[in-house]
Formats: C-alpha cells, structure tokens, sequence
C-alpha cells in the first residue's frame, strides 16, 4: 500500500474486501479543569441566612460571618467561628442596640480589645418563641 493513509486491515478481511477497520488517535492533548484556579477559591456565603420576620427551628443558622458584625440576643448562640443560630423555635427580629461585649468569649476579646469604654451600636438577633404561655404553668394551674 502507498497511500499516505495508513489503512489498517483486520486479519479476517482480505484487501478484496468493501469492509476496512480505521483507526483514529487521540488529536486533543490532556488537560485539568480551569473552573477553578487555585488562586480563585470559592465563596464562602456568609452573611444574613435568615431575615427579619421568619419562623426558625431550634439549631437552625441565622448568621455566619468572619469578624462580630451581627450580636446574639435573646435564644440565640455564638458559635466559636461566629456563627450565630437559633436555640429555640420561633420569630426571628433583627434589633440594633448598644453593644455590652461579653471579653470572656475569646472570639469578642480579640475584636474588641482596646475599646472598653467606648459606646458601640451593633445588630443583634433575637429569637421569640411563638408558644410563650407553655412555659407559665403555675400561671395554667391557679
């Protein structure tokens, strides 16, 4: 054969034959991904989770954030990473008020140190919960 082709036969068919095998290679070379370069990481999506006004289940995440912009309030926990989350079900209200940081949290004496005696405003979360006469039952017992 001198065609610049290379025709490959397969050994049960004869070069009279209608019926040839091609074979093609690979033309592309092999690459990685490029969706995410390494110095492009992905979002972290903190912030508000839940707004002002919805009903919340008890562990549910209201805020996650990356320094002590939003407080804990009433039924509402500080995670160690900031994070704040509901400890009881409810309604959430978003209050702003003046801020009495507690320094035994060592996340909030890292953020606040050096500003003691200073006057601070901050959003603080609060959870309501929607059945409050449960919990008065000598009140239900009179």
């Amino acid at each position: 054969m001198n065609n610049t082709i290379l025709w490959r036969l397969s050994p049960s068919l004869t070069s009279n034959s209608p019926f040839m095998t091609i074979f093609r290679n690979a033309s592309k070379k092999t690459g990685g991904s490029s969706r995410n370069p390494p110095k492009n990481p992905r979002p972290k999506h903190r912030g508000w989770k839940v707004q002002d006004g919805h009903h919340v289940s008890a562990g549910a995440i209201l805020v996650t954030q990356r320094t002590p912009r939003f407080h804990p309030g009433l039924n509402v926990g500080l995670g160690k990473n900031g994070t704040l989350f509901a400890m009881e079900h409810g309604k959430v209200y978003v209050t702003c008020e003046q801020l009495d940081p507690n320094l035994e949290h060592t996340w909030v004496q890292r953020c606040y140190a050096g500003r003691e005696g200073q006057t601070i405003f901050k959003k603080f979360f609060n959870v309501v919960p929607e059945l409050q006469h449960i919990r008065f039952k000598l009140v239900d017992e009179v």
